[in-house]
C-alpha cells in the first residue's frame, strides 16, 4: 500500500474488513454506509421513535442514539420494540461515553455500540501526570480488565462496535505522552483494538474524529498506516468532523475533511455533524458519498509520481516566491468570476465585500473581499477600490489604459508566444490531465519554472479532478518549481448543497496538504442559471436574491480558507450537534450567540451541548459555553472554567462579558 492509500492518482477503494451491523455489511468495497444521531431525550420514547423514523425516511442506514447512563440504555429496548413494530428494522448505535455499564446493557439491545477510548475507563482532569513505562502498563492492563466485558457480550450478541476517538477528549495519559496530536488520537484507539483482536474480536469500526479537518485527516491516514504496519489488513473507517457547526459553515468544514479522505477511496460509512435537525444530515451524506459512483470507470488517466515529495501526515504549506500580494507567506488570494455580469457596475461589487457609498465617494472594504475580478472581456467603467485588481484575457487587456489594475490571463502557449505581457503579474493557466494522452501536462511546465511574473492557476476537466491538481503540485515540487498556484474550481451541479461539497471537497482537500496560494470559484452556465432561478436545497434555503449567486460563491471561497485555516476571516464557532445529552436548545443559542459575535474576526468560540466533549474540543478554541445542568451553562477560555453554572437566562450576556474582560471583544460596526 502506497502512505495511505491504494493509489494517489487513480480512484480505488482502501480494502478494509467486512463488518455485519446485524445485515448490514461495512467496509471490502460494499457501498459508503449513511448514518446520523438522534437529538431527542433517549428517555422519551415516543420522541425518539419519531425523529428516528424521519432519520430512515431521510435515507439513514444506521441511527445512532446516545446512552449516557444505565437507564436510558435499558430504555433503548422500549425504542427499539417501537421501531420495530411500526415496520423500520435499520440497525441502531448506542453512544457511550463515560459509562461502560451502560455500554454492556446496550450491547444486548441493539445492533451496535460506540465507545469512546479518552473517556471508556481512562479520565480526563486536564492534569499532565509523568507516566513510568511499568505504570503505563499498568493503566493499559486496567482497560484490558474493563473493556473485555464488554467485547465478550458483542461476541455472544452479535453486535458490532465503533471504537470512535475523539481529538477533543483523548485522555490525560495519551495526552501526558502522546499531547493533543494525530498520533495521540491513533494510539487510544489502538490500544481497544489490540485488546479486541486478542479476544478474536474483529465485528469493529474505527474513527477518528476532530472538529478540525487538518487534525482530523491526519489522524485517519496516520491509522490507516498504523493498522497496515502492525496488523496487515485494515478495519472499516466511520468518517466524520466533529462540531462542524451549521448551515453553510457546517457544510463546508465536514466536506473538507470527510472529502479528502473520500477522495483517495477512504471510508466506509460516514456521518456529518450538523446543529441542525439530524434528518437534515442525510442528504448532505449522500452529496458527499454520490460523487464517487462511477468515478474509477469514467476518470482519465493521471500519470503516477515517481517520488511523493511532501508529507501527507505533517502540514507544511508548499513553498513559493511572492508575485505582488500572491505566494509566499500571504495568505491565499481569493479571485471572484464576474464573467457572467454583463455590465459590471459599483453596486456588483457589494456581492464580494466592497461597498460604495456615493455621500463621501469612499468604498468600505469587509474583512471577507475579494482581492481579484476576472472580468473575461469586460473593462470597467468606474475607478475600483484601491486594493482591488482585475483579470482579463490577453486581447482585452492590451486595450487596458492602467496596466496596475489590470493583469491578463493566459494558456501556457498563449503566454509563451505572446509578444507583450505584463512586466508584474500574469496568470497562466494549465488544465491537468484532461484527457489520457498525458501529452501535454508537463510540457510547457519547465518554460513556466520560476518565471519571477506568473502565477499558475490549476484547474482539471477530468472527474477525478484534485488528485490530478495534486498531482501536478508533485510534479512542481520534484522539479523545484516555485511559482505561486492558483486553484480554479469550476461546479456543474445543481442545488447549493452540491456546490458547497464540491468545492470544499476539491479545493479544501488541496489547501489540507499546503497546496495553494489562491482560489478561484466558479460554474457552468447551467448551473449558474438554475442558483440564480432560486434553486433549492434539500433544507429549502437558495441564494437567489440580489446578485447573490456572486456572493454564495465569494462567501464560499472564504469559508473553505477559513475551515482549512489557511485564511482567517470571521469568527469561528465549534458547534456540536444536539443529542439526548443536550442541556439546552443547541440551535437557538447558536443562532443567538452568533448574532451577537460574528463580526469577531479570528476569534473561535465553541458551544457544546455538554460536557461530553465540550472541554476538550475547546482546547482548539478560545471560549466555550457548554451546558452543565438543565438551564446552567458554564463558561471556558480555553481549557480553563472561568464562570460556573449561570443561568442560561443570562449566559450569553456573561459570554460577551468574558470576551470583554480578556480583550477579545470589539464593538459591532
Amino acid at each position: 500500500m502506497q502512505l495511505y492509500c491504494p493509489s494517489l492518482t487513480s480512484y480505488k477503494r482502501l480494502k478494509t474488513r467486512e463488518v455485519n451491523v446485524a445485515g448490514l455489511l461495512l467496509g471490502n468495497g460494499h457501498p459508503v454506509r449513511l448514518q446520523t444521531m438522534t437529538t431527542t431525550d433517549t428517555l422519551d420514547t415516543a420522541a425518539t421513535v419519531a425523529q428516528t423514523i424521519r432519520c430512515i425516511e431521510a435515507g439513514a442506514e444506521l441511527v445512532r442514539i446516545t446512552a449516557p447512563s444505565k437507564k436510558e440504555a435499558e430504555n433503548l429496548l422500549n425504542i427499539k420494540n417501537e421501531l420495530r413494530k411500526k415496520g423500520y428494522h435499520t440497525p441502531l448505535v448506542a453512544d457511550i461515553h463515560f459509562t461502560p455499564n451502560a455500554a454492556e446493557i446496550a450491547a444486548r439491545i441493539v445492533e451496535k455500540v460506540r465507545v469512546n477510548p479518552g473517556n471508556y475507563v481512562d479520565k480526563k482532569k486536564f492534569e499532565q501526570i509523568e507516566y513510568t513505562d511499568a505504570e503505563y502498563l499498568e493503566e493499559i492492563e486496567r482497560i484490558r480488565e474493563r473493556f473485555t466485558p464488554l467485547i465478550n457480550i458483542c461476541k455472544e450478541y452479535g453486535t458490532a462496535m465503533r471504537i470512535g476517538t475523539n481529538h477533543g477528549s483523548l485522555s490525560d495519559r495519551i495526552m501526558s505522552r502522546y499531547g493533543d496530536t494525530p498520533m495521540g488520537m491513533v494510539e487510544s484507539a489502538m490500544e481497544f483494538l489490540r485488546i479486541a483482536r486478542n479476544e478474536s474480536y474483529h465485528n469493529i469500526v474505527l474513527s477518528m474524529k476532530a472538529s478540525n479537518p487538518q487534525v482530523m485527516v491526519q489522524a485517519y491516514r496516520l491509522l490507516i498506516q498504523q493498522m497496515d504496519a502492525e496488523f496487515g489488513e485494515l478495519y472499516p473507517l466511520h468518517l466524520g468532523v466533529t462540531e462542524a457547526g451549521d448551515g453553510e459553515d457546517g457544510r463546508v468544514k465536514s466536506a473538507a475533511g470527510i472529502g479528502t479522505l473520500l477522495e483517495d477511496g477512504i471510508g466506509d460509512t460516514i456521518r456529518v455533524s450538523l446543529t441542525e435537525d439530524p434528518e437534515f444530515e442525510i442528504p448532505v451524506c449522500r452529496d458527499l458519498v454520490k460523487r464517487y459512483t462511477d468515478r474509477a470507470a469514467t476518470a482519465k488517466i493521471i500519470a503516477p509520481a515517481e517520488k511523493i515529495s511532501y508529507d501527507p501526515f505533517h502540514y507544511k504549506r508548499r513553498e513559493s516566491f511572492a508575485v505582488g500580494n500572491i505566494g509566499a507567506q500571504q495568505v491565499p488570494v481569493v479571485i471572484a468570476d464576474l464573467s457572467r455580469i454583463e455590465n459590471i457596475t459599483p453596486e456588483h461589487l457589494r456581492s464580494i465585500g466592497y461597498q460604495y457609498d456615493a455621500a463621501s465617494d469612499k468604498w468600505n472594504i469587509s474583512d471577507a473581499a475579494a482581492d481579484y475580478i476576472f472580468t473575461g472581456h469586460q473593462l470597467l467603467s468606474f475607478a475600483l477600490p484601491g486594493t482591488l485588481k482585475v483579470i482579463i484575457y490577453p486581447a482585452t487587456w492590451l486595450q487596458a489604459a492602467d496596466k496596475e489594475k489590470y493583469f491578463p490571463i493566459y494558456d501556457a502557449a498563449g503566454y509563451i508566444n505572446a509578444e507583450q505581457k505584463s512586466a508584474s503579474l500574469n496568470f497562466v493557466m494549465i488544465d491537468c490531465f484532461s484527457d489520457d494522452t498525458n501529452v501535454n501536462d508537463f510540457t510547457h511546465l519547465d518554460e513556466l519554472a520560476n518565471d519571477p511574473s506568473v502565477v499558475l492557476c490549476f484547474s482539471s476537466t477530468n472527474i477525478h479532478a484534485m488528485p490530478a491538481v495534486r498531482r501536478m503540485f508533485m510534479e512542481l515540487l520534484n522539479r523545484n518549481i516555485k511559482n505561486p498556484v492558483v486553484l480554479i474550481t469550476d461546479s456543474n451541479w445543481e442545488t447549493t448543497d452540491e456546490h458547497l461539497i464540491h468545492y470544499s471537497t476539491e479545493c479544501g482537500a488541496l489547501f489540507l496538504d499546503g497546496f495553494g496560494d489562491g482560489i478561484c470559484l466558479g460554474m457552468t452556465q447551467e448551473s449558474y442559471r438554475l442558483l440564480a432561478s432560486g434553486k433549492q436545497d434539500t433544507s429549502g434555503r437558495n441564494y437567489s436574491n440580489n446578485n447573490s449567486v456572486e456572493q454564495f460563491i465569494n462567501t464560499t471561497a472564504f469559508g473553505i480558507l477559513q475551515a482549512t485555516r489557511t485564511r482567517i476571516s470571521k469568527t469561528e464557532y465549534i458547534s456540536c450537534p444536539s443529542c439526548g445529552r443536550t442541556l439546552f436548545d443547541l440551535q437557538e443559542t447558536t443562532a443567538k450567540i452568533r448574532s451577537v459575535t460574528h463580526h469577531l474576526k479570528g476569534v473561535k468560540i465553541a458551544i457544546m451541548g455538554c460536557i461530553v466533549n465540550g472541554p476538550g474540543e475547546m482546547a482548539d478554541a478560545d471560549f466555550g459555553y457548554v451546558g452543565s445542568g438543565v438551564g446552567k451553562i458554564t463558561l471556558y477560555k480555553g481549557k480553563d472554567i472561568m464562570k460556573r453554572n449561570i443561568d442560561s437566562e443570562i449566559a450569553v450576556d456573561e459570554l460577551i462579558g468574558l470576551l470583554k474582560e480578556h480583550g477579545a471583544w470589539v464593538e459591532p460596526a
